[in-house]
């Protein structure tokens, strides 16, 4: 598992779960945010995770499924 996904409430929090994770979420934010990232803190709407899940899929990185926003939070 590369990125995993916690809902909160209508958001999403974008966890890496490996080095190649990191490195790929490193390539699509700011250097500002890398920090944040890395320490799973990132929230996201539904559409920017399908967005970023997609794009992560393609890049042959392995995903948690996109949990429903009412689930309990897993890790």
């Amino acid at each position: 598992m590369d990125l995993r996904l916690l809902a909160e409430g209508t958001s999403f929090r974008l966890v890496p779960a490996s080095v190649h994770g990191i490195l790929w979420l490193q390539t699509h934010f700011e250097s500002e945010h890398w920090e944040l990232l890395a320490d799973g803190l990132i929230t996201l709407c539904r559409d920017d995770v399908e967005s970023l899940c997609s794009d992560a899929a393609e890049a042959g990185l392995s995903l948690d499924p996109l949990p429903s926003p009412t689930s309990s939070n897993r890790v």
